[in-house]
């Protein structure tokens, strides 16, 4: 067994986010993957709303289980939206110096800040859609404004979104104009940084993709998407077993063309942002024209209905190998450093 094979792994999960519950279910599935060989000592950590981490029969405020948990281990960052994603973690873990899987601080708080990620991958040649982001302060200080250019947007429809988060939590499709204003004010009054968007008709796509910065990434087979509802792919339909969305893979409603120019996409946006380990772009497909980045997901899910780990079974990497690539990814990272 080689040394790497041997480190360690603690699998961090749960969190204080929205998507607590799918890090639960992706982290008991890593923990398990990555058991199975028992090769290696794996430990799955709970971090509660509280903030605090649970393990086995051990709790800690984050410090204190840094310096209790094995001082080699890799650190495997099952966790969605929040603080486990948008670079607040990785920084702790970088600061310890501790390996973790995933992308680091940079990219992290980068593709969870969805309008300045819009910026980056337009700058790089990608297309997003027609969007304006809206900060409380401002829509309370010049609301009329700014909703007419909400209104002057393309499409006649919009999505109002968090400008930070995921698994479309707190998404919402707008299709009639009166009803935008509401749709922003139900968003501004929790808090949250608020992003517009215009609809964009075509068939949704996600397509992932594994490698470091600095190496040749590559792409996995792009999965389509298709809502069983006739909406879009909100959290139910992404994690429903029974009236979730269709997931195709590979797509059967897309040409091989359209395929290899998502994947091209997907790269891009990889190395755009600065990922590393795994990432994962959401794509719309317009009938004609440019496959259209809705967004890159850093720490993309991997629950059974999950998207990275159904991409990579076609490629002929079952679950267990893929989370020991990701474990690898994170080792080369380590080295790189």
């Amino acid at each position: 067994m080689n040394a790497s094979a041997s480190r360690p792994v603690v699998v961090l999960m749960g969190g204080r986010s929205a998507e607590r519950e799918v890090s639960l279910g992706s982290g008991a599935a890593v923990v398990e993957a990555l058991s199975a060989s028992g090769g290696r000592e794996v430990l799955g950590v709970d971090i509660g709303t509280d903030g605090r981490w649970r393990w086995e029969a051990e709790e800690a405020g984050p410090a204190e289980a840094l310096s209790a948990l094995p001082s080699r281990a890799v650190y495997f960052l099952a966790l969605h939206g929040g603080e486990g994603e948008d670079g607040t973690l990785q920084g702790l873990l970088s600061a310890c110096g501790r390996a973790h899987t995933g992308s680091g601080v940079g990219a992290s708080a980068l593709c969870m800040d969805k309008a300045a990620a819009r910026a980056v991958l337009n700058a790089a040649g990608l297309t997003v859609a027609g969007g304006v982001a809206i900060d409380g302060p401002d829509w309370r200080n010049d609301r009329p404004a700014i909703l007419d250019r909400l209104l002057s947007l393309p499409g006649g429809s919009w999505f109002v979104k968090p400008n930070a988060g995921g698994s479309s939590v707190g998404v919402r499709l707008v299709g009639d104009p009166d009803a935008l204003g509401a749709g922003v004010d139900a968003l501004v009054a929790t808090g949250e940084r608020v992003l517009v968007e215009a609809r964009v008709e075509g068939r949704e796509a996600s397509c992932p993709v594994l490698g470091n910065p600095r190496t040749s990434p590559r792409s996995l087979c792009p999965v389509e998407i298709v809502p069983r509802s006739g909406g879009f792919f909100d959290y139910a339909e992404k994690y429903d077993e029974v009236g979730g969305a269709r997931e195709i893979v590979p797509p059967t409603g897309l040409s091989p063309a359209t395929c290899q120019r998502l994947e091209e996409h997907a790269r891009r946006a990889h190395v755009a942002t600065g990922c590393a380990g795994a990432s994962r772009t959401d794509f719309i497909v317009p009938p004609d024209g440019e496959p259209v980045v809705l967004e890159v997901n850093t720490l993309p899910g991997l629950t059974p209905r999950s998207l990275l780990p159904q991409s990579a079974a076609v490629a002929g990497i079952d679950f267990p190998a893929l989370c020991e690539e990701l474990v690898s990814l994170a080792l080369a990272a380590e080295a790189a450093r």
